[in-house]
């Protein structure tokens, strides 16, 4: 701990840095970073503060000062409410904290954010794993950490806020109508743990009783299954237009043409066909948690 007027400070550690790294292909997300580092030096340097002394008060060092407030670095939120305090900026610097979040959110699940926000249908398959909207915090966290090249924490941390971030499209009025598909396998693979298994099979029982969730389960017996090629993603919009995706079409690009659109609303609706009902789903899940 440090005193700064009377006041102590934590101090962080080597290693532990106050925000994330920019990426460089984000126009948006750079031109956020490098405004919000402006505000910080044009403040702090009105104070007549030299970096150093503004690192101690906020309990930074030096060097990410200078990270900061040349936008090489997304400042977390308690950053800014610590540096507005600090630089007596009366709010200005903590307003900033709406904008400074999105950016820490990777461009790509910002961009996907935005059509879920304004679709009124989703049709979601993924046959890898529980779909990202459905997944508690717990469980995106332990399937995160399984990747390989493993990811570092800071990105870990980014890809679960962004995940977490994505679920306000089940607290949108008007509720959009949403349509999962599950595999069993998925729902029995105990990534982090039997407890995290467990809470995440109560959150998918959460979330079909909601009346504008449909959840439907595919279960490992099947002899016959459309969805072998890979997941689908159909957002479909209140003027009538849709965007889709997924692997074996367009080569897993964004598509909205009616031709591609068609084929992968024909292979959901087929696995929506050999899938269990919503009723049976949510039975089998039922069961599933009981044995777990």
């Amino acid at each position: 701990m440090t005193q700064v007027n009377g006041t102590e400070v934590r101090r962080e550690v080597e290693g532990e840095e106050p925000g994330w790294e920019v990426d460089p292909d984000d126009d948006w997300g750079v031109a956020v970073v490098e405004t919000v580092g402006r505000q910080l030096k044009l403040r702090r340097e009105a104070l007549g503060m030299r970096a150093a002394e503004f690192g101690v008060a906020v309990g930074y060092g030096e060097d990410m000062i200078y990270k900061i407030e040349s936008g090489k670095r997304i400042p977390r939120p308690e950053f800014l409410d610590r540096a507005d305090e600090v630089l007596e900026a009366g709010g200005l610097l903590s307003a900033m904290k709406e904008d400074v979040k999105k950016v820490s959110y990777p461009k790509k699940v910002r961009d996907l954010a935005s059509l879920e926000a304004k679709a009124v249908e989703f049709q979601l398959y993924d046959p890898l794993n529980i779909h990202g909207l459905l997944q508690t915090p717990e469980y995106a966290r332990a399937l995160l950490l399984m990747r390989r090249p493993a990811y570092v924490e800071e990105e870990v941390e980014r890809f679960i806020a962004a995940r977490v971030a994505r679920k306000s499209v089940f607290e949108r009025e008007p509720a959009p109508e949403i349509s999962f598909v599950l595999e069993e396998w998925t729902l029995r693979r105990p990534l982090g743990g039997t407890t995290v298994l467990r809470h995440q099979l109560e959150h998918l029982l959460e979330a079909g009783r909601l009346r504008n969730v449909e959840l439907q389960v595919m279960p490992m017996d099947r002899e016959a299954h459309a969805g072998v090629d890979g997941g689908i993603e159909v957002l479909k919009f209140e003027d009538g237009s849709a965007v889709g995706r997924s692997p074996v079409v367009a080569n897993g690009r964004p598509v909205s043409e009616p031709r591609h659109l068609r084929i992968l609303e024909l292979r959901y609706g087929i696995i929506r066909a050999q899938a269990l009902t919503p009723r049976e789903s949510t039975a089998f899940i039922d069961q599933l948690l009981g044995e777990t």
